[in-house]
């Protein structure tokens, strides 16, 4: 899919108070930010290794930046210029590996399995066709079609549509897939989300009770279990699916920050942390992740829709 060209070094401005359309320009839905008068506001702009990324911000002093490779927002800063999200050392901003870090999608398989490792949305350019004010708050709409990549391991045409919301304390999104191909088609997905965190103090509450798939020791035999801990921990290499998990978790990142995690239509949670195989920065982060482990299956012009909302108090 080809990249949407945006001249980084002019930039027209939009009242959003003034006008309740987007502006279009170049391609892009497009709405710049004033903080003078307190504007929210959407730019594109130039982020790591020249990549074309969107950069939210709202009155209230919050900011989030979405790179249009993978569709992944990469920060998500509350009104203190703390940063609640964590991109790993490692990650290279080239194209030519997922950017490691942030929220990344995995779409159209989660995981291994009969394509590359957690699809292939997170290897694409998405494109930006809309932004928005939405209850004086900045939103953007990135979608995503199959092109020849995609089609050269799954061969199915497809829409998916991303609105990210971001609010003084939050940032929501919401994630619909549509199948655009003459046949059926299924899939499975997750928002693969890195928190910063201490890990040995980080913690996850509402899981009790759910099934388990534990993929420690063996990734390829998950040993199938129940979570009877009221509040979860990471004291080692983590990493274990959730059935069926309740539509609200609690993290307590260690750092400071309670993060409320809802989700509508995600029907599984992942916890995951890789220990000592990523010695140079697993004490940083911990990954809390919605997925839909479990196939969809869509018919010709069929849609599925999740949401997910994540505030700090």
């Amino acid at each position: 899919m080809a990249m949407l060209s945006m001249p980084f070094s002019s930039t027209p401005a939009l009242n959003l108070r003034r006008v309740n359309r987007p502006y279009k320009y170049s391609g892009m839905a497009f709405a710049s930010v004033n903080k003078e008068t307190g504007t929210v506001g959407v730019r594109v702009t130039e982020g790591e290794g020249s990549l074309p990324k969107v950069v939210l911000t709202s009155p209230h002093g919050s900011e989030a930046e979405i790179y249009l490779f993978g569709g992944c927002i990469t920060s998500w800063k509350v009104p203190s210029g703390k940063d609640l999200l964590f991109v790993r050392p490692d990650a290279v901003f080239n194209k030519k590996k997922p950017i490691s870090g942030g929220i990344p999608h995995c779409f159209p398989q989660f995981g291994p399995g009969s394509i590359q490792q957690h699809g292939f949305a997170r290897n694409m350019d998405w494109s930006v066709i809309d932004s928005e004010n939405v209850e004086g708050n900045p939103a953007v709409t990135l979608m995503l079609k199959d092109g020849p990549y995609s089609h050269s391991m799954w061969d199915f045409g497809f829409q998916a549509l991303y609105k990210v919301i971001l609010n003084a304390k939050s940032i929501s999104t919401e994630l619909k897939i549509t199948n655009t191909d003459s046949k059926p088609f299924s899939f499975t997905a997750a928002l693969h989300s890195y928190f910063s965190a201490s890990v040995t103090a980080a913690s996850v509450k509402g899981l009790k009770g759910c099934k388990t798939l534990n993929k420690d020791p063996d990734p390829n035999n998950p040993i199938e279990g129940k979570e009877d801990r009221d509040v979860v921990t990471f004291p080692g290499f983590v990493d274990c699916i959730y059935l069926d998990a309740p539509d609200e978790l609690q993290l307590d990142n260690g750092l400071g920050d309670v993060i409320t995690i809802k989700n509508k239509n995600w029907s599984d949670t992942v916890l995951w942390n890789p220990h000592l195989q990523m010695e140079a920065c697993y004490k940083d982060f911990v990954c809390v992740e919605n997925a839909q482990i479990g196939n969809v299956k869509l018919e010709p012009k069929q849609s599925w829709t999740a949401k997910q909302h994540v505030s700090v108090g």
